[in-house]
């Protein structure tokens, strides 16, 4: 039956995701210019027989075999599901966390992620253009549903290596920052996997709660401090703390399977996993509107820095967005990408927009201050 309270956009080339969408747009008339994206319509036969299909686009969608018949009579472009794969590259939103981790209890390397990563390893050198083409059709897939997701949304980035371990007083920081963004109204985006990455959207994950649950959800994941050597045991700490604690506040985590040994964090409501890691950073920190936290880690965090640099420098995304780099001593000593930074940024706007500061806690403070100067 169609949903009146369904509303399509005006324009062309308008997205169909699920069967409530589906009904109402053929009630509405013909499907000219509509994109139906991964709908099940194998129950849809009649509507489809009785429906005029011509300049629609139908992305896997199942249909019974005389109704792919008669839409691909009418001239509607139709491609059809690919069978056997553990992904699927037409899909219309983001991955939740029980979908990726679906299978868990028998084993992480049953679930639809590692599977998806046993894919990309066999796949990715073997010169296929089919595989290859299917891996950039999910990851179109994915930015169009993570940017559908985040219209209007004041977006923090938080960046940090994988090896931050929970129980450690770094992750709890990385964690109260998390919370502290979401609770300020933002949203926060992180590079979806274990460490800091984690910390942070658990941070938001517990933003809804008492102060005292984030204490609780640290201790219980403590028991497990990294997904080495079980990622299984890992990732059911996380669900534990799901399951105790339902409902919790919503981040994006944005992962991928080019670091497929690094499972993604159970925290982040969506998550845009992608295939092409280059796609995944950009998409990542251009996403960012309301800036980026850089908390201390290794070489991805240096590349991330200086790929949100360059932007900010260039000003090829409009005016720069506030970069905040934590931990004095790390961006300094240990790894100096501050220096270089603040040289870059000398005498050019993006110069009130960089930090530095020595704890967590500071971040943000600092995000606020350079936020509110012209």
């Amino acid at each position: 039956m169609p949903n009146e309270d369904v509303q399509f956009p005006s324009g062309s080339d308008i997205e169909i995701e699920s069967l409530d969408e589906f009904d109402t747009a053929v009630a509405r008339g013909p499907l000219a210019g509509f994109r139906v994206q991964s709908v099940d319509l194998t129950a849809r036969t009649v509507a489809l027989l009785a429906t005029d299909t011509a300049g629609a686009v139908f992305l896997g969608c199942a249909m019974q075999p005389d109704a792919a018949a008669k839409v691909r009579a009418d001239g509607a472009l139709v491609f059809p599901p690919v069978p056997q794969l553990p992904f699927d590259p037409y899909r219309g939103g983001l991955y939740s966390p029980a979908e990726l981790f679906e299978g868990l209890a028998q084993g992480y390397e049953h679930t639809p992620d590692a599977l998806s990563y046993a894919w990309y390893q066999q796949t990715k050198a073997d010169g296929d253009v089919f595989s290859s083409m299917l891996r950039s059709i999910h990851d179109d897939a994915i930015s169009d549903a993570l940017d559908e997701l985040l219209v209007g949304a004041r977006v923090v980035g938080v960046m940090g290596g994988h090896a931050m371990a929970r129980g450690t007083a770094e992750y709890e920081g990385a964690a109260v920052l998390g919370r502290t963004l979401a609770r300020e109204g933002f949203t926060v985006a992180t590079g979806g996997g274990p460490g800091a990455m984690e910390a942070a959207n658990l941070g938001a994950y517990a933003a809804p709660f008492a102060d005292a649950m984030l204490g609780s959800a640290l201790q219980l994941l403590a028991r497990q401090p990294s997904f080495g050597p079980s990622v299984s045991r890992w990732a059911r700490a996380a669900f534990e703390v799901r399951t105790r604690w339902p409902r919790g506040g919503t981040s994006v985590g944005i992962p991928t399977w080019f670091y497929g040994h690094e499972p993604p964090n159970a925290f982040a409501n969506a998550i845009a996993k992608y295939f092409v890691n280059a796609t995944r950073e950009d998409g990542l920190l251009a996403r960012s509107t309301a800036g980026v936290v850089f908390l201390p880690g290794a070489a991805g965090t240096v590349q991330e820095i200086f790929d949100n640099a360059t932007p900010n420098y260039y000003e090829s995304r409009g005016g720069p967005t506030p970069m905040v780099l934590v931990d004095r001593a790390h961006w300094t000593e240990h790894l100096p990408a501050w220096p270089l930074l603040r040289a870059l940024a000398a005498e050019r706007p993006m110069a009130a927009r960089v930090a530095l500061v020595d704890s967590v806690s500071e971040a943000p403070e600092a995000l606020a201050r350079m936020s509110r100067e012209p």
